[in-house]
């Protein structure tokens, strides 16, 4: 069969058995394979899903589809019908998680801080991008801080929630929500999440409220938002502050409210990877004048904001510089279009796996409007026959790059004694079988096509394995 040594792992005989056409399969890069006669000239192509149609029985020429292309990916052949050369997107590059949209106003806005000397924190870029957030969110304040592990901090400091006090925290996040309670001497108080959201469970809330409990910290995790209602009404009627870690759900909202905006207040990142950035950065906002008063104090070292220099208590410096703001703001100018681009890559991936056998898509609830920050899937790792962990393996070797779901907070050293004796069983679940998948807004169509029909080849490629023999 005349071909590259590079190709020969995509090539199998016409008249190979499906059980070495799935063993074959199995191991592919991209589960795919393309199907050639004894003279070494292609005929079509097959993977895991054509051979489990035939349930083992006939041949690789019996099983496959007609044709070299399949999705993004196709097969170059030379004059002869021979297989010259596979492309792929993920062979120029690996298909990358996230990557920052800059083909706005960035380097406009960042130039003139440069030219009129502005670059501290003290330009009126910071002003503009606080007052651009906050009427994005429909609230009445808007501080910018340094990132959005600080905005967290912050929030929890004005509100002077410190030693004694706890806050409850959903166990699946990144670790700076429980950090930030840490940092105030507070005690975070881990509970589960619901299985449709990923979010905090209300009622794991309700069970875990003390008379020490002063706050409740809901995360709208990967854009989708929380279950606010019962959260909201729990802390009404116990008197308790509400802060949302919206780090991940800038553009998304709940019943029409922006998420950020719910509670009593919100609190953002704009990390490199987030929908909008200005590379390390964050952003909190508050209802109350008095607390936010208190914020933007507190971010500027405790200084009184009328008697320079004299400090009316111990602060921070969290401020956020022009230069950073500037791209803030042109960052805010694009974000209808970056909304619409997540919402193209997650219309893409809902219908293409909706059909998957092994693949949980995340949930569509009404009145809950996910910004997709990162979309995510869960494996169904039993009924696909390999871990999470291998999987993401063989992505990265097809030039597909994943991350995995943040680990369970109680699972980690510095955190295992804010479980107490409640179950995480939900936590546990999509913290080992989810998936987070490329969902860059400038992610070409090819891009997108190749990604997931990568992941859903591979998919039924691996559960071949389980497939009773013929």
């Amino acid at each position: 069969m005349p071909s590259s040594p590079a190709l020969d792992e995509f090539l199998i005989r016409d008249t190979a058995s499906l059980a070495e056409a799935a063993n074959r399969l199995q191991k592919s890069k991209l589960g795919l394979l393309f199907v050639a006669d004894a003279a070494g000239r292609v005929l079509g192509h097959l993977d895991g899903t054509m051979v489990a149609a035939k349930h083992g029985a006939g041949t690789a020429a019996g099983a496959m589809t007609a044709g070299i292309a399949t999705g993004a990916v196709a097969l170059q052949l030379d004059a002869q019908g021979y297989a010259a050369s596979l492309e792929m997107p993920g062979q120029a590059r690996r298909v990358p998680i996230a990557e920052p949209t800059l083909g706005g106003n960035e380097l406009k806005y960042v130039t003139e801080c440069i030219t009129t000397n502005w670059i501290s924190s003290q330009g009126s870029y910071v002003r503009r991008f606080e007052s651009d957030f906050a009427k994005l969110l429909g609230v009445p304040h808007a501080i910018a801080v340094s990132n959005g592990t600080v905005a967290l901090h912050l929030a929890l400091a004005a509100y002077g929630i410190g030693p004694g006090d706890e806050v409850i925290v959903p166990d699946l996040t990144f670790a700076a929500t429980i950090n930030a309670v840490l940092y105030t001497g507070a005690t975070p108080v881990l509970v589960d999440v619901s299985a449709d959201t990923w979010n905090m469970d209300p009622d794991a809330v309700a069970a875990a409220i003390t008379p020490r409990t002063k706050a409740i910290m809901p995360v709208h995790l990967y854009g989708q938002p929380a279950d606010m209602a019962p959260i909201l009404a729990l802390a009404k009627r116990r008197g308790l502050i509400v802060v949302e870690d919206a780090a991940e759900a800038v553009g998304a909202s709940w019943n029409g409210t922006p998420c950020g905006a719910i509670g009593d207040c919100g609190t953002f990142s704009f990390f490199s990877n987030k929908l909008v950035t200005t590379g390390e950065g964050g952003m909190v906002v508050f209802k109350d004048e008095k607390i936010a008063a208190r914020a933007k104090r507190l971010r500027d070292h405790g200084m009184n904001p009328d008697r320079k220099y004299w400090h009316d208590e111990v602060g921070f410096n969290y401020r956020l510089t022009n230069l950073q703001a500037a791209i803030g703001c042109a960052q805010l100018e694009q974000l209808e279009g970056f909304l619409a681009q997540k919402k193209r890559i997650s219309n893409f991936y809902n219908a293409r796996f909706a059909a998957v056998a092994g693949i949980a898509t995340p949930a569509i609830l009404e009145g809950f409007a996910n910004s997709y920050w990162v979309y995510t899937i869960l494996l169904d790792t039993a009924d696909i026959g390999i871990s999470r962990d291998a999987f993401m393996a063989r992505l990265a070797d097809a030039g597909v790059d994943s991350r995995p779901v943040f680990f369970c907070l109680h699972d980690m050293p510095p955190y295992k004694g804010f479980a107490g004796n409640r179950s995480f069983a939900n936590a546990a679940h999509i913290s080992a079988e989810g998936v987070s998948l490329p969902s860059s807004t400038s992610i070409s169509d090819d891009e997108l096509a190749f990604v997931a029909d990568t992941v859903a080849r591979l998919v039924a490629a691996c559960r071949l394995a389980k497939a009773p023999a013929a």
